[in-house]
């Protein structure tokens, strides 16, 4: 789209200068334009002195009703921009291409992207050459799976802000925009929310009456700024005589441009129109001519425009309908086959088009308003355009423009069982889906199924359609899945795939039980013993985060027994191994086991991005790791997870969970500042996700964790509060536990009760499925704590027994929290003693904000009993740890305890702050 598109005033310039045109076009509209020279001079830097020359974005938008001058004022910034030096880059939604994923920001990126020469180009692009450039269509999709919708955003966000820092301040025209595709929308919408921090101004034009969902949030938050979005409200009666007198070259009568005024409601665009045609009749602008102009205005309306075409005869009526149709694809030889016209025709009837002030050429064939446009196409009678539809979809696919742009015109015509159709949509969906379109993979594969397929291919259809749902209508993915599977035409392949699928789709919709008992169903007839171990492994994924299954002990001693029958040849045997390695860590077998089969699971590496797999496997490996105390390891493991879901463009769910585990390594290993940071990354990625999210239970949960470490009691029930932590929680396993972390958050907050509530009920749950090991889920030695001041007796055994299970799995950190909580319990010399062995577990292990907290405790319990001198050391060094953690609330205990001992705090000097 150039700048050069037609607007309102312009359509009907005629011979007209360009210095009329400007002074026609800024009637009544002064407040408007000056509030966009403001923009542009903040966006510049203007008005302010060298020293405060800061260039600011903003947003701007015009709302009105058709033909109010949206595009004129447009074309006006667009001018502005370009004369202060800006990059401008223009788009304009169409009626006809809102089906068309990404198609308003390939029209602002694409022209600037595709002058630049290839190395450059890629250079502009970065890391997001893979990403970005498929969904602007300069380069091909890749195979595999692509980036979701954030990861698709992120890297437009970065490509645009890299564009403004690189060449200058971007001036980005979004015209109709309420006719955006929802792809489009949903990144403008995005970037919009921080575009003031950007050299970057957004100027928008739509109809306020018609906005799509997505737009609301843009219409929202242009209310939000300086400038509301400014209504363009029709000329006045002085204006349109101003408007009259100017495009005719003399004095009109008052009661002819009053006339004009009337029938045309004071529309800049139906005005222009009327006063054109009065123009070329040679009308006198006279009273007595001022009745005549009624029925003149019929012929610039809607039906007027079909009844000028109908006089320029059949072939001009033929193109014009296939422009309409093509929209933005109409170049002069795709018009021409569309409408059957032989290319000397088609060039006369360009002629008769233009002469008639309805076309324009720039390369390809435009009207000249797109109130034309739309009078055209509603023009076309019913079953012409449905075969003019298809028509085109077969043109541009000979063309070679590919399924997606045949796929918008696919949309619109009617099932006839045609195989060609059914191709070319599937084709168009796996592009969508490889170019972070879901949305619109799904349109196409629903109009596919009513096409219909073949009876041999429903089943394929079916299982493809339910992939685009599998995470954000898990419901819907459950529904065309089962239906794929009641489909009697089915490979052994494909059964697998629609078993396999459909079981996530189930977990995704929090119905794990159903997934659990599908996948045994399948395994239990089973053809093949590598299909059985196929769907083994996915049903021991799933019983991974399952925690309502009572059958899970039995579960766990089958994933022993054939673990050990494995030999890793494969993927699958390979991520079996994985599974058992975080079973055995979970059940609180020797950590040994657990670190053993997780080696096995990596003898060969694993892919995060593997779409056949998923990422749950190599994660829960690395926190197994992460468990036996060998944090460096899954620290490792994790960060490349995070490399590959970024350069994958995964963006949503994925890397949410990369960074929430790196936050919980950082504070298992002590370093709480930076374990923070993570976690708010974690949780900022996650609530783009949404709410029921898993993963947003695991960012919530984790940094509440680190918050209570921190000493920031409050600030984590406010947190917990704004997000709803709270019952009901998730059925499945949460990452850390999220009942165990409430009933932690309410202990610290002083509420004993209602946390042994809270930390009983996780227990139970836990135990019933097996899962003892109290160093990944410490709500035994918690709920010990909870019970002490009203019933030492049950905190003692319940302490006994966390030790039990601690020394049993053997990770010195395992057991050294558990000594430490035990210590909390006793009294005396009983508390000492636990509490010494506490801090000789613990300095064995990586844990250095629980060896901080065990050795301040051990000081505290040294003196009270007496005995300063040998606390005054513990101390200390508790100090030292906790400052190096971060754990304020801790080093403010150690000072406490020291003055109580008459002691002062040590001055910490470099070389005593420990970093673990």
């Amino acid at each position: 789209m150039t700048d050069g598109a037609a607007d309102d005033v312009t359509a009907a310039e005629g011979g007209v200068g360009l210095a009329r045109a400007r002074h026609r076009a800024a009637l009544e509209r002064d407040a408007e334009t000056a509030a966009a020279r403001r923009a542009l001079d903040d966006l510049l830097g203007q008005g302010l002195d060298s020293t405060q020359r800061m260039p600011r974005g903003g947003l701007l938008a015009f709302t009105g009703e058709p033909g109010t001058g949206k595009t004129t004022m447009l074309a006006e910034i667009r001018r502005l921009a370009g004369e202060g030096g800006c990059t401008v880059m223009s788009a304009r939604g169409g009626e006809q291409e809102q089906s068309l994923a990404f198609h308003t920001v390939r029209q602002l990126l694409q022209p600037v992207l595709a002058s630049c020469p290839p190395e450059e180009r890629r250079e502009l692009l970065g890391d997001w050459y893979g990403i970005v450039g498929p969904c602007v269509g300069l380069c091909p999709v890749q195979e595999g799976a692509g980036p979701d919708p954030q990861g698709a955003q992120d890297g437009l966000d970065w490509v645009v802000t890299h564009l403004a820092v690189q060449h200058g301040p971007l001036a980005l025209f979004v015209d109709d925009a309420h006719w955006s595709d929802p792809e489009s929308l949903s990144w403008l919408a995005a970037f919009a929310a921080r575009i003031e921090e950007l050299p970057v101004l957004l100027v928008l034009a739509y109809r306020a009456d018609d906005l799509p969902p997505e737009m609301a949030a843009i219409d929202r938050l242009a209310g939000r700024q300086k400038l509301r979005p400014i209504p363009l409200a029709p000329l006045s009666p002085t204006a349109v005589s101003a408007l009259v007198e100017d495009a005719l070259g003399t004095t009109a009568d008052d009661a002819f441009c009053r006339e004009v005024w009337s029938v045309t409601g004071g529309n800049p665009f139906a005005a222009v129109e009327l006063t054109a045609t009065v123009r070329e009749q040679g009308l006198s602008p006279v009273r007595e001519n001022a009745a005549r102009l009624r029925h003149l205005a019929a012929t610039t309306a809607e039906h007027g425009v079909a009844e000028r075409l109908n006089r320029m005869g059949n072939a001009a009526v033929r193109l014009a309908w296939a422009i309409a149709v093509l929209g933005t694809e109409a170049t002069p030889n795709l018009a021409a086959s569309v409408a059957a016209l032989p290319s000397a025709e088609a060039d006369d009837a360009v002629g008769l088009l233009r002469g008639e002030r309805l076309l324009k050429v720039n390369g390809t064939l435009e009207f000249t308003h797109p109130l034309i446009g739309e009078a055209v196409y509603r023009a076309i009678p019913a079953a012409m355009r449905v075969a003019l539809h298809g028509k085109a979809a077969w043109e541009l696919v000979e063309a070679g423009r590919g399924p997606t742009a045949a796929a918008r015109h696919l949309l619109e015509t009617h099932p006839e069982g045609d195989p060609w159709v059914v191709e070319q949509l599937r084709q168009a969906a796996r592009e969508y889906l490889r170019t972070a379109a879901p949305d619109a993979a799904r349109r196409s594969l629903v109009r596919a199924l009513r096409e219909p397929p073949p009876d041999r291919l429903r089943a394929t259809v079916l299982y493809e359609l339910g992939r685009p749902a599998m995470l954000h209508d898990p419901a819907a993915a459950v529904n065309h899945l089962q239906a794929a599977l009641a489909e009697p035409a089915q490979t052994p392949e494909l059964h697998e795939g629609i078993i396999i699928r459909l079981a996530r789709a189930l977990a995704y919709g929090d119905r794990l039980s159903e997934a659990l008992r599908l996948l045994e169903e399948e395994a239990a007839r089973a053809p093949r013993s590598q299909v059985l171990l196929r769907l083994q492994a996915e049903q021991f994924m799933m019983a991974a985060f399952s925690s309502r299954e009572q059958n899970d002990p039995a579960r766990s001693r089958r994933l022993a027994q054939l673990a050990q029958r494995l030999t890793g040849r494969d993927a699958t045997e390979r991520y079996l191994y994985g599974l058992r390695a975080w079973d055995a860590m979970v059940r609180g077998e020797p950590a040994e086991v657990a670190v053993q089969f997780a080696e096995k699971a990596l003898a060969r590496g694993m892919n995060w991005t593997d779409e056949h797999w998923g990422f749950e496997v190599p994660a829960l490996t690395a926190l197994t790791f992460l468990h036996c105390d060998r944090p460096d390891r899954a620290e490792e493991l994790c960060a490349d997870g995070v490399a590959q879901f970024e350069a994958q463009g995964w963006r949503g769910a994925p890397l949410a969970f990369g960074y929430t585990c790196l936050a919980y390594i950082r504070f298992r290993r002590g370093l709480l500042p930076d374990a923070e940071d993570f976690a708010r990354a974690g949780l900022r990625l996650a609530e783009r996700v949404g709410p029921t999210a898993p993963v947003h239970w695991y960012a919530v949960g984790t940094l509440i964790e680190i918050l209570l470490a921190r000493g920031q009691a409050r600030t984590a029930e406010e947190l917990a509060g704004a997000n709803r932590f709270c019952e009901p929680f998730p059925s499945a396993v949460t990452l850390p536990d999220a009942r165990t972390v409430r009933g932690q958050l309410l202990l610290a907050r002083g509420m004993a009760k209602e946390a042994a509530d809270s930390l009983t009920e996780a227990g139970q749950r836990l135990d019933d499925s097996g899962m003892h090991n109290p160093g990944w889920c410490p709500w035994l030695p918690q709920l010990a704590l909870a019970c002490r001041g009203t019933d030492p007796q049950q905190a003692e055994e319940l302490a006994q027994r966390a030790i039990k299970r601690a020394v049993r799995f053997g990770a010195a950190s395992a057991v050294g929290r558990a000594l430490h909580a035990a210590g909390r319990v006793a009294e005396g010399r009983e508390s000492i003693s636990r509490l010494r062995r506490a801090v000789s577990q613990l300095e064995e292990s990586p844990a250095a904000y629980d060896l901080a907290c065990a050795r301040v405790d051990l000081g505290a319990a040294l003196r009270r009993a007496g005995r300063p001198q040998e606390a005054a050391e513990h101390l200390y060094r508790g100090i030292e740890g906790a400052v190096a953690c971060g754990a304020d609330a801790t080093a403010a205990q150690a000072r406490d305890e020291l003055a109580a001992a008459g002691l002062r705090p040590r001055r910490l000097g470099p070389d005593r702050v420990r970093d673990r």
